[in-house]
Formats: structure tokens, C-alpha cells, sequence
């Protein structure tokens, strides 16, 4: 489903301030394969992310997604194939439109526009209907602005809005990072769901290793730009998160790092 071949990228090359952020990546996700990504800071996971999504475009490398290669595409040309959650969950949403005019963007996204009426009956059923998955109440309040909605709520809706156009693959960027716990244990548990329900094929950056380890069929960890570890769900299962320490540790160059902990 997703093929990320040999990709590199370097910021600011040939400059004092040149950084190798991925170096010669090569990795692929089968179709429903959910993939949590850790490493210390700077060790390329955003920009992995960023990389898959269009926001960047690759130096080097080729990114296929379901058999088509994207790596020319830029970002709003991959919409149709992507979905994505952020780690601010202000960015995934319009905080001055309704619910419901959020999601009828979302389920509008990647494909061609035309003049129409955005939200009708049949389309505001539906939202009720899926917000009520969300256990937020969301779905009697489709005509509430979304800035009016908690920090949990947002990013549940973020959510449901990446989904809503079936994308081929959800990239999912320390999306609770900015919750507390209680909000963020809700969206980890929604997130597992709606993977399941829609068959996802996900990449999920996170610092909690705990989390890595509970969610998704595979954990890979970056280093430095690299993959340095890559745990399918067998060996997963067996690690615990002082196990994923050791491992760390015995990266060349490396030492222990608590950011992976938070």
C-alpha cells in the first residue's frame, strides 16, 4: 500500500546550516499495516511524515502509494490518498465554521470542485450518525463552531475528518501529545477503532513508547535520519519499554534519551 524507496532529505544543503533529515529511507506498510514511529527529537519522524504527505518533497528516493507513484505530487494533489491528524488540534480543523461544515469539507477533499450546496439532509444524517461514535456528543451540536469544542473534542473530530474520504493511508503526528491523559488514552482508543473499522493502512509518530508499543502491528525506531529498529507484531508484543531503552542505547553514537518517555 505504502512504498517509501531509498528517499532522502536535507534542509538547507550546502549552507552552515545543513541538516540530513532522512537518509536513504526505505520502508513498506502492507495494505492495514498500522506502524507507530519513535526516536529522540530530530531524529526524522515529522519529516518522514511530512515527506509521505507532500508538504516536503524528497531529494532523493520514490514514494508509491497503492501502486502509484506520488513523488512528484505535491500535498493537496495527495489529499485524495491521505488523511491526516496533527499534534495541535487546531490545525486540523476550520475554528470558525460549524461541525458540520468542517466535515463536509473533509468529505470533499482531494476531489474536483464545483458549485454546490455543501451540507444537506442526507449528508447532516450522516455526520450524526458518525459523530455519535465518538462518545463526545457531538452529533447534537452539527451547527456549534468548532472553537467552541475542548481540546479532546477537536482532535476527536480530526479524527473522524481524516477518515471521512476514505483515505488510503492516515498519518497521524503525536496527535495526543497536547491532550491530558484522560482526553488522550479516549483518542488513542478512538484512533485504534476507527483503523480497525476503516482497515487503515497508518503511520503514528510518537514519544510515548509505552503507547508505541500498545497501538498498531509494528514499531519501527529512527535515529539520526535512519531507521534503526524495526519490530513486526511478534517482537513487539514480547518488548516492554525498558527493552526499547536498551535498545536505544545500543544505537552507535546514541545515548538513553527520557524524551522518548514523554
Amino acid at each position: 500500500m505504502l512504498r517509501i524507496e531509498n528517499v532522502g532529505k536535507t534542509f538547507a544543503p550546502g549552507t552552515v546550516n545543513q541538516r540530513v533529515a532522512l537518509r536513504d529511507i526505505t520502508l513498506h506498510l502492507s495494505p492495514g499495516e498500522f506502524v507507530t514511529v519513535i526516536g529522540s527529537n530530530g531524529a526524522g519522524k515529522s519529516t518522514l511524515l511530512n515527506v509521505v504527505a507532500g508538504t516536503y518533497r524528497a531529494d532523493t528516493g520514490t514514494i508509491t502509494i497503492d501502486g502509484r507513484n506520488v513523488t512528484k505530487l505535491n500535498d493537496h494533489q495527495r489529499a485524495r490518498y491521505i488523511g491526516r491528524v496533527f499534534q495541535n488540534p487546531a490545525s486540523g480543523t476550520a475554528p470558525h465554521m460549524s461541525i458540520e461544515e468542517n466535515l463536509a469539507m473533509a468529505l470533499e477533499r482531494g476531489q474536483r470542485r464545483a458549485l454546490k450546496l455543501g451540507v444537506t439532509k442526507a449528508k447532516r444524517e450522516r455526520f450524526a450518525e458518525e459523530l455519535t461514535a465518538l462518545e463526545q456528543g457531538l452529533d447534537t451540536r452539527l451547527k456549534d463552531w468548532v472553537s467552541l469544542l475542548s481540546g479532546g473534542q477537536r482532535q476527536a473530530l480530526s479524527l473522524l475528518m481524516a477518515t471521512f474520504s476514505e483515505p488510503k493511508i492516515l498519518l497521524l503526528d503525536e496527535h495526543t501529545a497536547a491532550l491530558d491523559p484522560q482526553r488522550a488514552a479516549l483518542v488513542s482508543r478512538l484512533t485504534t477503532e476507527v483503523v480497525d473499522r476503516f482497515g487503515l493502512t497508518t503511520l503514528m509518530v510518537t514519544h510515548n513508547m509505552e503507547q508505541a508499543l500498545r497501538m498498531g502491528t509494528r514499531l519501527i525506531m529512527m535515529h539520526e535520519g535512519g531507521i534503526v529498529l524495526d519490530l513486526d507484531q511478534a517482537r513487539k508484543d514480547r518488548m516492554t519499554v525498558q527493552d526499547l531503552l536498551r535498545e536505544f542505547g545500543r544505537v552507535k553514537g546514541s545515548a538513553l534519551d527520557d524524551t522518548l518517555l514523554q
